[in-house]
C-alpha cells in the first residue's frame, strides 16, 4: 500500500529543491520584500497622520495591499518553477532516462507539480508572521485570511498545471515559460478587458441601460463569466464583499462568483494535467 501511493519523483524533487541555495535565497528575498513593504507602510502612515497609532480600518487596508502584493509575487514566481519542469529534463537529455524507470507518467507529472507547489506553499506560510501584525491592530477576521489562502492555493495549482502542460508539449523552457506567462496575462488582463467591453456593450453611448424604462434589467451571463474567472476580481470580492453585490447588480446575476472560479480553475487543472500525462510518453515515441 505504501509503495502504491509513494512517489519517488516527488521525494527526489523536494530534496533537490529545498536543499538548493537558490531556494533559500529566493525565500529570503521574498520575505525581505514583504517586510520592507510592511515596515515602510507602518512608518509612512504613522508619520503622515502624526497620531502614532493604527485604527482597524487602516489595518485592513494594509492587509488588503499585502494580500494583493503576495498574490502578484506568487503568480510571477509560479511559471518560473513549473514551466521548466519537463522541458528542462529534455534539454539536459535526462527525460528519456526518467521515462525508462518504473514510474508512470502520472507519478512523474504529479511529482513535478507538487514539488513546485510545495515551495510556493512554503512562501505563503513564511509570510504568515507578517499577517500577525495585521491581527495585532485588528480589523481582519481569521475567516478572511483562510479564504485568501485557499484562493492562493487554487490559483497556484491551476497556474502550475498550465506550466506543466506547456513544459510537456514544448521542447524549450523559454517557449514554455512565455506560453505560461501568456496564459496568465489572458486570465488576468484579457478577461478584465472583456468584462469592461461586455459591460460597455450592455449600455448605450449615453451611459443608460439598454432596457426600456420600467422594464426588467436583462442579465449578462458572458460579462459575469469574464469577471468570475478573473483572479483580481475574485480577490476584490473576498476583501470587499460589497463589490460582489455590485457585480450582481451590474450583471443582474445573483450567483456567487467564487463557485464559477472554483469550477473553472478546477477544470483547467484537470485538463492541463490530463494533456501533460498523455503527451509525456507520446513525445518520447515521436522523438524516436
Amino acid at each position: 500500500m505504501h509503495q502504491r501511493f509513494s512517489n519517488p519523483v516527488l521525494m527526489k524533487e523536494l530534496k533537490l529543491r529545498f536543499r538548493a541555495f537558490k531556494s533559500f535565497s529566493g525565500l529570503m528575498f521574498y520575505l525581505i520584500l514583504l517586510f520592507i513593504f510592511v515596515g515602510g507602510f507602518l512608518s509612512v502612515y504613522t508619520q503622515f497622520t502624526g497620531t502614532g497609532f493604527f485604527r482597524p480600518s487602516e489595518s485592513f487596508i494594509m492587509f488588503s495591499v499585502i494580500s494583493v502584493l503576495q498574490m502578484a509575487l506568487v503568480m510571477f514566481i509560479t511559471p518560473g518553477l513549473t514551466a521548466g519542469a519537463i522541458s528542462s529534463e529534455r534539454e539536459k537529455q535526462t527525460l528519456n532516462i526518467l521515462l525508462t524507470t518504473t514510474q508512470s507518467s502520472t507519478q512523474i507529472i504529479i511529482g513535478k507539480l507538487l514539488s513546485s507547489i510545495a515551495f510556493l506553499i512554503l512562501l505563503l506560510i513564511a509570510g504568515l508572521p507578517l499577517y500577525s501584525i495585521v491581527f495585532l491592530f485588528g480589523g481582519v477576521s481569521p475567516t478572511q485570511l483562510i479564504t485568501i489562502f485557499l484562493f492562493y492555493l487554487l490559483t497556484v495549482i491551476a497556474i502550475g498545471s498550465i506550466g506543466i502542460m506547456f513544459s510537456t508539449i514544448t521542447k524549450k523552457t523559454i517557449v514554455s515559460m512565455i506560453a505560461t506567462y501568456g496564459a496568465m496575462i489572458f486570465l488576468g488582463a484579457v478577461t478584465a478587458f472583456f468584462f469592461f467591453v461586455g459591460f460597455s456593450l450592455d449600455r448605450i453611448p449615453g451611459g443608460m441601460p439598454t432596457t426600456p424604462i420600467g422594464g426588467p434589467t436583462p442579465s449578462s451571463p458572458i460579462t459575469f463569466f469574464w469577471a468570475a474567472i478573473n483572479p483580481g476580481a475574485l480577490m476584490l470580492t473576498i476583501l470587499f464583499p460589497e463589490m460582489g453585490n455590485e457585480l450582481a447588480n451590474l450583471t443582474n446575476i445573483s450567483f456567487p462568483n467564487w463557485i464559477v472560479y472554483l469550477i473553472f480553475y478546477s477544470l483547467i487543472t484537470v485538463i492541463c494535467l490530463f494533456i501533460a500525462i498523455r503527451k509525456l510518453r507520446a513525445n518520447m515515441r515521436h522523438n524516436r
